[in-house]
């Protein structure tokens, strides 16, 4: 049996690691592809595999995702979200994006040499809220929320932890919706319910 879920034009999803935030938006997917034949969803993926257990992570998410939504659609995208936002879009497509959390980490910190300055950062981040705001069809994006714990050690880690902070606030004023989850349980923080 599928869940009724109102879909919002764009919903943000924030929350702690294995909090809920991925099922949230698979079960979001599901409705979504159940409410009409001609929908479908595709999901894109930010994350890379930068080790075996990364590997691993990657590879066991993608076999769960594949059994609890069928047709979710996968594009391995960990950088130009923007793009890829713009190209995909359509008015029958759900966009799920999981998560900016990695994507913003890969820019502030590649796993190859110095991240990206400041002022490119900044534009990929706008460039990312204006296709969300501009994209035809609806979209979800999936995001960590970090900042709850102990100040952490670390000029760095302070550092993304902002950003990420940032991030969260910038998508969460474009978005329709917003959802913290906790425990697997969301909380519309902003929106419908």
């Amino acid at each position: 049996m599928v869940e009724a879920l109102r879909l919002a034009r764009s919903e943000l999803i924030v929350g702690g690691q294995k909090s809920g935030k991925s099922v949230r938006a698979e079960r979001l997917a599901r409705a979504w592809l159940a409410q009409e034949a001609g929908h479908r969803a595709l999901l894109l993926a930010t994350a890379e595999p930068w080790d075996g257990e990364m590997r691993e992570r990657i590879a066991r998410h993608q076999r769960e995702r594949a059994e609890r939504v069928p047709g979710l659609q996968t594009l391995e995208e960990p950088d130009d979200l923007a793009g890829a936002i713009a190209r995909e879009s359509r008015t029958d497509l759900l966009l799920v994006v999981d998560c900016l959390t990695l994507w913003l980490t890969r820019l502030l910190m590649p796993a190859h040499g110095e991240g990206l300055a400041p002022a490119a950062v900044a534009e990929r981040v706008q460039a990312l809220l204006d296709a969300v705001a501009q994209a035809p069809g609806p979209v979800v994006l999936v995001s960590n929320e970090i900042g709850l714990g102990v100040i952490p050690l670390g000029r760095e880690v302070r550092a993304f932890v902002d950003a990420l902070g940032r991030l969260n606030q910038r998508a969460a004023a474009v978005c329709e919706r917003v959802t913290l989850m906790a425990a697997g349980l969301p909380l519309c923080l902003k929106g419908p319910t």
